[in-house]
């Protein structure tokens, strides 16, 4: 008979009709719907499924014969680059997609220069460090050197003072 599955039925067709009844009442609240709630980093992607959307609600249905000849035409005469697309000598908007890719080929580039910067910083501290080790190591060796009964060799150690005493001056 009518047992829970038709009951579930009506309840959703219920829902249905009063979704339906909302949409008709209220059409200014769907404009801000997509400029208000939603991230900055998104909203071009909302914005642009509104002008869609928008321009659907618009357009007259028989002019999708025209439309595709458009299309057709705009493809075999669009120049493709990120930065603009041009259409028989106007400039047109950029998609959601376009934008999407302009973005993405700049972080790309700003990551690609942060990686370049990182890897000269690299490069420049593990060149200092081998000079330091460096000087570091003749010193050592100056300072580790003995005499034949295996004293320090005092008059070495005296010039390597007085060099870095002239070094400091």
């Amino acid at each position: 008979g009518r047992g829970f599955a038709f009951r579930r039925k009506q309840k959703v067709e219920r829902q249905y009709r009063k979704l339906l009844k909302k949409r008709r009442k209220v059409h200014s609240q769907q404009d801000d719907q997509f400029t208000d709630t939603y991230p900055e980093h998104l909203k071009h992607l909302y914005l642009a499924e509104e002008e869609k959307m928008l321009k659907k609600r618009r357009r007259p249905p028989d002019d999708s014969v025209l439309s595709e000849e458009k299309l057709n035409k705009a493809v075999d005469t669009c120049t493709f680059s990120y930065s603009s697309v041009t259409t028989e000598g106007k400039f047109k908007k950029k998609t959601s997609n376009q934008k999407a890719k302009e973005e993405y080929e700049k972080i790309k580039a700003e990551r690609a220069r942060k990686k370049e910067e990182a890897e000269k910083r690299k490069q420049q501290r593990e060149e200092a460090q081998r000079l330091y080790k460096q000087k570091k190591m003749e010193a050592y060796k100056i300072l580790c050197k003995k005499t034949k009964k295996g004293q320090p060799n005092l008059n070495l150690q005296m010039e390597v003072l007085l060099q870095k005493i002239q070094q400091n001056t």
